[in-house]
Parts: C-alpha cells; structure tokens; sequence
C-alpha cells in the first residue's frame, strides 16, 4: 500500500482555511497571530487525522535548525563503538533530537568526506571518534561554531574536548596485575598504531614492565579487529618461548586472540593468561572459551552521557528543552578503567 504525503495545503483543503493559517498553527504560531482557538484545534484535528509528518528539510531552511547531531565512529562492526552509538542516540532522543550515525571503517578520507557531507546537512553538532592523525577538518567546522566532541580517541594537540578512558592508566595497571601474578614474559597485541588511545595503553604496559625490572616483552599488531587479534596469537604460539600473558587492547582482539588459543587447546590460565580492554554485554567469551580471563571495563555508557552532556553545551544551557552552545573552550573527562576478573 502507498502511503500517501500530507501536505499544508491537503491540511488546508480539509478545513476550509488558507495555507498560511495551517502553516502558522503547525509551526506553533498560532496564539502569536491570534488564530482563534477553534481553528487551531480544528488545524491540529485535521493533521492528525491525516497524519501529517512535517518536512524536516523545509523547517531546516526557515529556522535554521536541523534538530540533528552527527555522530562518527570508526567501526560500527566494533561492540564499544556500537554500544557508544545506541547511547548517544537514547541520550539525545530524550531533547526531541535525531542522531545521523556514519561509520567511517578506519579510513580518515571516508571520515572527510562524511564529515563535508553531513556538515552540509545543517548538522547542530558533531561527535566523533576520529580514525587517524589528521585534524584539520574537524578544526574547520569547530572553527565555524559547530559544537564538537571527541569520544574516545582525540588529539593532544588540539584544543577540542573529548571524553575518554584513561588509557595509560588502566594498561599499566593491567600489566601489573600479570607482573603481581608472577607473569614475566608478556606480550601485547595492539590496535592501530597511531591512535592515541593504543598509543597511550602501549605507554602504560611498557613503563608498567620498565617499573617492574621485566624486560621479557613484546608488542605485536596494528589492527583493532578479531583478525588482527587471531592472527598475532597464532604467532606469539609458534614462538619457540611462548609468552605467560597476553594483554591485548581491545575486546575484538581478545576475540581473536581466544579464538587462536582455543584451536591450539591453550588453557586458560592454565597455560597462559589473558587480559584484555573493553567489556561488552553482547559478546560471550565464555562461549569462545569455558575458563578465566581478566578484562579492562570501559564504561561505554557513562562514554555516551557524558559526551552529550558535553556536546549539548559548553556549558549546558536548554530553552525549550533545546540544547545551546556557548563560547567555553575545551573540557575533558577521563573515566577510570575496572579490572574484572570473569568466571
């Protein structure tokens, strides 16, 4: 069945009165413009029954207001970033707002592109967990008064906020509690190379061995994916001196990683022992493998509320319960990492 488009005039054929006077009542002006309240109500009757949808792109160019925020992630397929959209998305439905999602598969042209694209959708504001080392477009566009916030990954060197785990933090303590279990060769399977979030847990598991005296290490990988995580473990176990642990950087990587020791009938902890960041509740290790392990919680959630806490305003102000920006700089939040040990 068709379904059929609405518009003011349909509206206005209906009730006898002029497009203007339907036009007036739907956007909310009618007590404005003295429209009596029995041709509001017979207006309001009317598109209801009808079930007129306003044309959002129409009052994007009146009001210049898209009533969209932007949201960018490198990898939809990735549960933490799948789990950080659903929670911006909630988070923001709550203000009467919509979220565009685009995945920019950890390519930083797809991640331009997408960005000039949905900048000129009139986008009221942009979260973004940026793939790679350039900057320049989101400075653009944050130059322009679009409010923007880096979740996740962000830059060092730019003045922008962001909210993320602290990454040194919660490696160098991973890395610890392996060295405390009496874990003296160690290796790492690590993401992409240049991202500051691998970047800053790398920092974390080399000055953590450094603190220690352990200088039995190895750092492989340069992919956040199972592939990356499958491929390296399968590695480290052809290895004539097999490493005790492994600390890989995300849970796609563990995934991998697990994975690989199951087909080699590696016991966990038995034979070795694995610790690994990001917790997922759609992701059951235990079905990969039946023992222990150890897990770095990243708190996706309080991630998605506290980015658009900061996104909606610096700092938050709401008229009509619409988020609005000011001029404030850059703020940050570094949530804390959980060691879990899972049974």
């Amino acid at each position: 069945m068709k379904i059929q488009k609405v518009s003011i005039t349909d509206i206005a054929k209906k009730t006898g009165l002029s497009t203007t006077t339907v036009s007036r009542v739907i956007n909310g002006k009618g007590e404005q413009y003295r429209i009596s309240k029995v041709s509001q109500q017979k207006i309001l009757d009317a598109a209801k029954e009808m079930h007129y949808v306003p044309n959002l792109y129409a009052a994007n160019l009146r009001t210049g207001k898209s009533k969209t925020i932007a949201l960018i992630v490198p990898s939809l397929s990735n549960p933490f970033f799948a789990t950080i959209a659903n929670g911006v998305n909630t988070e923001i439905r709550k203000y009467g707002y919509i979220t565009i999602i685009s995945d920019s598969d950890e390519n930083p042209d797809n991640e331009i592109k997408e960005l000039e694209q949905l900048n000129a959708m009139n986008i009221e504001g942009l979260i973004i967990a940026p793939c790679g080392n350039k900057w320049r477009h989101i400075k653009e566009v944050y130059d322009q008064q679009l409010p923007v916030i880096c979740i996740d990954r962000y830059f060092e060197d730019l003045d922008l906020p962001y909210v993320s785990s602290d990454n040194y933090d919660g490696a160098f303590h991973a890395t610890k509690y392996l060295i405390n279990n009496g874990h003296t060769s160690i290796a790492c399977i690590q993401g992409i190379r240049e991202s500051i979030t691998n970047r800053l847990r790398v920092k974390g598991f080399t000055e953590a061995l450094e603190d220690s005296g352990v200088s039995n290490y190895c750092i492989v990988g340069d992919d956040f994916t199972i592939q990356n995580g499958y491929l390296e473990t399968k590695l480290l176990l052809q290895q004539k001196v097999r490493p005790t642990a492994i600390l890989t950087l995300s849970n796609t990587i563990a995934m991998g990683c697990m994975k690989a020791l199951k087909e080699d009938n590696v016991r966990i902890p038995d034979d070795l022992s694995i610790i690994t960041f990001d917790e997922h509740p759609g992701i059951s290790f235990t079905t990969l493998y039946s023992n222990r392990f150890s897990l770095l919680k990243q708190p996706a959630m309080v991630h998605s509320n506290f980015t658009f806490w900061a996104t909606s305003s610096f700092p938050v102000s709401r008229e009509n319960s619409s988020p609005r920006v000011s001029s404030s700089r850059a703020r940050l939040v570094e949530n804390p990492t959980e060691t879990i040990v899972t049974e």
